[in-house]
C-alpha cells in the first residue's frame, strides 16, 4: 500500500510564500505510483489539507483529516515552526516520521548565534559578531569597534535574507537593527568579509552522506539579499570557481559542519573565502526546493533529479 505524505508547507514567517512554492515543486515531482502526496498548509488561521480539491481542516490532536491518516511527513515549512524545532517536536509526540533533521537540531540551527556558538570549538572559522535584544539600548560606538564597517546587520532567526542589512556608516545602524527587530527579537551583527561566497548542499542519500558541488553567488545587488535570491539579481555559478585547495577546505568545513550539528537529510550551508579559508555564515535545515534554489541546481549538477532527492528523504524519515 503507497504511504500517505503530508508536504507540509507555509509557516509563520515571512517566508511563507516561498515555502508554499517549495511544497509544490515537492507535489509536483514526487513519484505518484509509490506515494500518495498530499499538500499541508499550515498557517495561523489553521492547518487544512487539500483532498479531492477542497481544503479540509486537519485536526490537531493526531494530525489526520477524517479517516486520511499520514504515515509521514516532508517538511517544506521555511522559517517557523517548521525550521526551529516546534513541529518537529509536535510529529515527535504524536508519533509521526518527518523529513530532515531533530527537533534538538532545528531549534539549534534556528539560531544564528546559538549555532556559531557551538560550531567555534570545532574549529570552524567565522566572522567577528555580537548579539543584541530588543530590551538592549544600541551602543553605535561600542558595536563598529567590535565588528568594524561594513558590518552586516540579521534577524537572528530569519530566512530568505529578511531582516538583513548591509551598513558602510554609523548613522545607518539604528535603521538596520530596527529593520531586523521587526523579524526577531534578538539581532546579529557580523563583521564583513571581502572574499567569494558560496553555497554547499550536504545531504543523506541513499544511506550515505554526501556533498554537492558548491554554489558561487555572483550578486549584482550589493549582498545576496531577497532579489537577489528570487528575483533573478544574481549569478549563481555552479560548480563554483574554486582552486582545489579551495574545494578541499571548503567540503571539509561542511562536513564538519553538518556532523557536528548532528545533521539528517537535507542541509545548505553559506561560507565566504577569505584566501583559502572558508568562513561560515549560516545552515539552512529546510533549504529551498523550487526549481531554481540553490539545492536543487546542486543535486542536478550531481545526476540527481528531484523526484529521487525527494524519495530518499521520505525513505529515510520512514527508517526512524
Amino acid at each position: 500500500m503507497k504511504p500517505n505524505v503530508a508536504v507540509i508547507m507555509g509557516g509563520y514567517t515571512s517566508e511563507y510564500e516561498i515555502s508554499l512554492k517549495s511544497g509544490s515543486v515537492v507535489i509536483q515531482h514526487l513519484n505518484k505510483t509509490q506515494y500518495r502526496p498530499y499538500p499541508v498548509r499550515i498557517d495561523k488561521k489553521g492547518w487544512t489539507v487539500l483532498v479531492d480539491d477542497t481544503w479540509l481542516p486537519i485536526d490537531q490532536k493526531d494530525f489526520s483529516c477524517g479517516d486520511l491518516i499520514f504515515d509521514v511527513v516532508f517538511n517544506a515549512v521555511h522559517g517557523a515552526p517548521g525550521e526551529n524545532g516546534v513541529l518537529q517536536t509536535y510529529f515527535d509526540k504524536i508519533g509521526i516520521p518527518y523529513t530532515g533533521c531533530s527537533a534538538e537540531v532545528s531549534a539549534l540551527t534556528y539560531n544564528k548565534s546559538k549555532t556559531l556558538d557551538f560550531l567555534q570549538p570545532h574549529g570552524v572559522a567565522m566572522a567577528q559578531r555580537m548579539v543584541l535584544s530588543k530590551d538592549q539600548g544600541i551602543d553605535a560606538e561600542s558595536i563598529v569597534k567590535k565588528v568594524g564597517l561594513p558590518c552586516f546587520v540579521k534577524a537572528n532567526q530569519a530566512g530568505s535574507s529578511f531582516g538583513v542589512s548591509k551598513v558602510y556608516d554609523i548613522s545607518e545602524l539604528s535603521g538596520a537593527i530596527d529593520k531586523a527587530f521587526h523579524e526577531d527579537d534578538h539581532v546579529l551583527i557580523e563583521s564583513f568579509l571581502e572574499g567569494t561566497e558560496v553555497s554547499i548542499g550536504v545531504i543523506t542519500y541513499e544511506g550515505e552522506v554526501r556533498v554537492l558541488a558548491p554554489t558561487e553567488i555572483v550578486s549584482s545587488a550589493d549582498f545576496f539579499d531577497y532579489a537577489a535570491k528570487y528575483e533573478g539579481q544574481s549569478e549563481e555559478i555552479t560548480p563554483a570557481r574554486l582552486s582545489e585547495k579551495q574545494l578541499k577546505n571548503l567540503n571539509q568545513a561542511a562536513l564538519k559542519v553538518y556532523a557536528s550539528l548532528g545533521m539528517k537529510g537535507f542541509s545548505r550551508s553559506d561560507f565566504i573565502f577569505v584566501g583559502d579559508i572558508p568562513y561560515f555564515l549560516e545552515i539552512n535545515t529546510v533549504p529551498g526546493l523550487t526549481e531554481a534554489s540553490l539545492l536543487p541546481q546542486q543535486a542536478r549538477h550531481a545526476g540527481i533529479p528531484l523526484s529521487e532527492l525527494f524519495e530518499a528523504a521520505i525513505a529515510e524519515a520512514l527508517k526512524k
